[in-house]
C-alpha cells in the first residue's frame, strides 16, 4: 500500500513538472509573440481585408479592443506554435509504460498528428478563408458598409482554424479505436453513411450557416476517415 502510494505521488511530481515545463515554454512564446503583434495581426486580417471595399476597413468596437485582441492573438499564435512541444512532453510523460513496439508507433502518430492538425489550419486559412469572406461581402447589400469588428473577426476565425484542425485529426482518431480494439475496420466501414452524415453535422455546428464553409470541412472530414480506414489495414490491435 505504501509503495503504490509513493508510485502515485512520484507521478503526479512528473506531471506537475510537465505541466510547469509546457507553461513556460508557451509564457515564453507568447511574450516573444508580442514584440510581433501588429505583423500577426495583419497577416491574419489579410483574407478579409483583401475582399473588403476601397471604403470600408475593420473597426474596433470596444474600448480594449485595439490593445486586447492583438495581445489575444498572440497568446492563441503562440499556442498553435508551442503544440509540437506540448505533444513531446506529453510523449514523455506516458512513454515510461509502453511496450517499445507501442513506442514507436506512439511517435509515427504523434508525428502524423501534428502534421495534419496544422495541415487542417493551412487548408482553412489559405483556401477556405478567401471562398467564405468573398461569398459573406459579396453577399451584402449594396447599402450596408461592411466594416467588421476584429474582436469578432478573431473570435471567427480561431473557431475555424481549431475546427479544421481538429477535424484533420480524423485518421489518428481510427487508427486508434482500431489499435486500442475499441473498434475494427470492418464495423467502422458499415458504419460509412452514418460518418458522412455525422461530417455534415458538425460541419454545420463548427462553421458559419453558410453552405461553402460547411461543405469544405464536411467533405475533407470524411476522406481523412477514408484514408484512416486504408492505413488500418496495417495496424494490429
Amino acid at each position: 500500500m505504501t509503495e503504490g502510494k509513493s508510485s502515485i505521488i512520484f507521478q503526479l511530481g512528473l506531471l506537475r513538472n510537465m505541466l510547469l515545463r509546457a507553461m513556460c515554454v508557451l509564457a515564453l512564446c507568447f511574450i516573444a509573440l508580442t514584440f510581433f503583434q501588429e505583423t500577426i495581426y495583419l497577416f491574419v486580417a489579410e483574407p478579409l481585408m483583401k475582399f473588403l471595399p476601397e471604403n470600408s476597413s475593420m473597426i474596433a468596437t470596444g474600448v480594449a479592443s485595439p490593445f486586447l485582441t492583438p495581445l489575444k492573438l498572440s497568446f492563441y499564435a503562440a499556442l498553435f506554435l508551442a503544440i509540437p512541444y506540448l505533444i513531446v512532453e506529453l510523449w514523455n510523460f506516458i512513454s515510461p509504460g509502453l511496450y517499445r513496439n507501442e513506442r514507436l508507433l506512439s511517435v509515427s502518430l504523434s508525428a502524423f498528428s501534428i502534421i495534419l492538425f496544422y495541415s487542417g489550419m493551412a487548408f482553412a486559412f489559405f483556401l477556405v478563408f478567401p471562398l467564405i469572406f468573398s461569398f459573406f461581402i459579396q453577399s451584402a447589400p449594396s447599402e450596408v458598409a461592411v466594416m467588421t469588428d476584429i474582436a469578432q473577426y478573431l473570435d471567427f476565425i480561431i473557431t475555424l482554424l481549431l475546427a479544421f484542425g481538429f477535424a484533420f485529426e480524423m485518421p489518428i482518431l481510427i487508427l486508434a479505436l482500431i489499435w486500442g480494439g475499441l473498434s475494427s475496420r470492418e464495423s467502422l466501414s458499415k458504419a460509412r453513411p452514418y460518418v458522412i452524415v455525422g461530417c455534415f453535422v458538425i460541419g454545420m455546428l463548427l462553421t458559419p450557416p453558410d453552405v461553402i464553409s460547411q461543405t469544405l470541412l464536411a467533405i475533407p472530414t470524411w476522406l481523412l476517415f477514408e484514408l484512416g480506414l486504408f492505413l488500418s489495414r496495417f495496424i494490429k490491435k
